[in-house]
């Protein structure tokens, strides 16, 4: 069910291309994201959800619009993931997962200079780096650590993102404001200590677009 929706949305965003060219632009975005995880320790257990984790995030940012209206945006973002749990006596677990993570968004605007729009589509990534940034105790129902020698974790991450905001345009240039909402299918856990997991992420973001070519639209 997970493979259906995230091929769903690609087939969203091709279609977002149309058949004509409107404009496409480059630029950056970057603000501060909140990642949480859940998981079962074993089947048949209540889920368990940490506490999150905030980081920076930043993206290099391509977008292209084939109509007035609807276009795609695809991204190299860099993000960092995690969780942090604590014990009753204020012991604290904390690990962080580092990700280069490629959205593939199709977007659809309503507006003229001052725009509302929403952006959906799939991503997939790739962990580059993973840290046990604290690690005070430990107890069997907690997640595992994933920054060892021999933690292995399952590198690969896909999901779905979706979001909303505003721009506004300034000429050539565009700024947009947006918070965007993802749900990782991948887990990084490999070595199946515990029984299932997923991560959720809140993105509250600001981009910078500048055009860098534009033809006329076919009537």
């Amino acid at each position: 069910m997970h493979f259906k929706g995230f091929c769903l949305l690609s087939i969203l965003m091709i279609l977002a291309l149309g058949n004509t060219s409107a404009q496409t632009s480059f630029g950056i975005r970057g603000g501060y994201s909140i990642s949480r995880m859940s998981y079962l320790y074993e089947l048949g257990r209540p889920s368990i959800r940490t506490s999150g984790i905030a980081a920076p995030t930043f993206s290099f940012v391509f977008e292209h619009f084939n109509n007035k209206n609807a276009g795609v945006q695809i991204e190299l973002q860099y993000l960092t993931l995690g969780y942090t749990q604590e014990s009753d006596l204020g012991e604290t677990n904390q690990t962080e997962l580092e990700y280069l993570k490629i959205p593939f968004l199709a977007n659809f605007y309503a507006g003229k200079s001052g725009r509302f729009h929403i952006k959906i589509g799939p991503h997939i990534g790739y962990m580059i780096n993973a840290t046990d940034v604290l690690r005070e105790f430990e107890d069997p129902t907690n997640l595992p650590t994933y920054g060892g020698a021999n933690d292995d974790p399952n590198r690969f991450m896909y999901g779905l993102t979706g979001g909303a905001g505003l721009s506004k345009l300034f000429g050539k240039s565009t700024l947009e404001g947006d918070v965007r909402f993802s749900y990782e299918f991948g887990r990084p856990e490999g070595q199946d200590r515990i029984f299932d997991m997923n991560s959720t992420n809140i993105e509250i973001t600001l981009t910078y677009l500048f055009q860098v070519a534009k033809t006329k639209l076919q009537k």
